[in-house]
């Protein structure tokens, strides 16, 4: 499917991959300056930079689009309803991966239009990995290398991803369940929003999420999914996710 837009969305690779750049200075430093949120998740000085470069930048390119960011202070759906579309922006994803250094975190900016996410770039700062989506079809680019369309492999074994971080119990069984019928299956874990671009490129089959997701979680590496043949679909509706909803939670879903 050919998307057309009165856009240049090539512009949110710059974007992401600068913040990355801007997250980088801090993660190689010792000044996080962590705070815990409400929602009991923690919050550094990297999200928040980041979140007002991305938010400062989409704002001066694209200025009739609205931003739904996690950092950002939420705006009510009374006024969220009326936008035909958006931005969903998540800064920092796997903010427990950037504390524990291990490099497990991305940068996530998706357009969003009716509900439906259309473009997406999640760029991984650590290993200078940009994944994004154009016109319906997805590409890896690694340290600037000219980008290949995903999928881009096929694991040898059937593999299942799964959360380094929140690994639920539900999650656990659902998984257990699948080495029943695949008795040689592999568990990959890895955080933010990775674990779908593993399912996009092909060096995983399924990734299962029966635990607490926000949309700005998922929105921009599920177009990356979609553009790679795949999707994500709610487990009670066995819908692809919708986007922009009075309700931000994401429902239990599936990457396949």
């Amino acid at each position: 499917m050919i998307f057309e837009y009165s856009y240049d969305f090539s512009e949110l690779r710059q974007i992401a991959i600068c913040a990355g750049n801007e997250i980088l200075k801090i993660y190689n430093s010792t000044d996080f300056n962590i705070e815990i949120k409400k929602d009991k998740s923690p919050l550094t000085k990297a999200d928040r930079l980041a979140n007002v470069y991305i938010c400062k930048k989409l704002k001066e390119i694209y200025p009739s689009i609205p931003i739904l960011s996690e950092e950002n202070e939420q705006i009510e759906y009374s006024e969220r309803s009326h936008w035909n579309d958006c931005f969903i922006v998540d800064p920092l994803d796997g903010t427990k991966e950037f504390i524990k250094q291990n490099g497990e975190f991305t940068v996530n900016i998706a357009y969003v239009r009716k509900g439906k996410v259309l473009e997406g770039v999640v760029y991984a700062p650590v290993i200078k990995t940009l994944y994004f989506s154009q016109n319906g079809k997805s590409y890896k680019s690694v340290d600037g290398s000219k980008p290949i369309s995903l999928p881009c492999t096929k694991s040898k074994t059937f593999k299942v991803v799964a959360s380094r971080s929140h690994l639920s119990g539900k999650t656990l069984k659902f998984v257990e369940e699948l080495k029943i019928k695949h008795p040689n299956a592999e568990v990959v874990h890895t955080g933010s929003s990775l674990k779908l671009c593993l399912v996009a490129e092909g060096n995983a089959n399924i990734y299962p999420r029966l635990a607490s997701t926000m949309e700005w979680d998922t929105a921009a590496a599920h177009a990356i999914v979609i553009g790679a043949g795949k999707n994500v679909y709610s487990v009670d509706t066995e819908k692809p996710l919708m986007y922009n909803k009075k309700e931000l939670l994401n429902p239990h879903f599936v990457v396949r």
